[in-house]
C-alpha cells in the first residue's frame, strides 16, 4: 500500500504539485497497478514447455558496411538553423536553473 508520504515523495521527485484529491487518486491507481503486478507473479511461466527451436532464437543485426561519416553533414545542417555558433545550434533558454544571470 502506498502511503501519503510516498506519494508526496514521488510528487517532489517529479516536480509536480498534487492536490489532496489527486494524491488520493494516485494512491488508488498505484495500488491497482501493484495489485495487477502481484497477479502476474503468479502466472504459470515455469510450466511452459520449451520447443526444439527455442534455443535458435537470436537477434538479427545488419552489417554496417556503409556507415555514415561523423560530421559529414554538419555544415549543411547548421546552415539551415536560424542561429549557430561553433558547430552548435543556438536556442532560446527555456529552463531556469535558479542561478543569477
Amino acid at each position: 500500500m502506498f502511503t501519503e508520504q510516498e506519494i508526496d515523495k514521488l510528487a517532489e521527485l517529479s516536480r509536480i504539485a498534487l492536490s489532496q484529491e489527486e494524491k488520493q487518486k494516485f494512491q488508488r491507481d498505484f495500488e491497482s497497478i501493484l495489485g495487477y503486478i502481484s497477479e502476474l507473479k503468479n502466472a504459470p511461466v515455469a510450466d511452459r514447455k520449451l520447443s526444439a527451436d527455442d534455443h535458435y532464437l537470436t537477434n538479427v543485426m545488419r552489417e554496417d558496411n556503409d556507415a555514415f561519416m561523423a560530421g559529414a553533414n554538419t555544415a549543411k545542417i547548421l546552415a539551415e538553423a536560424p542561429k549557430s555558433d561553433d558547430n552548435f545550434f543556438v536556442v532560446k533558454q527555456i529552463l531556469d536553473h535558479g542561478e543569477d544571470n
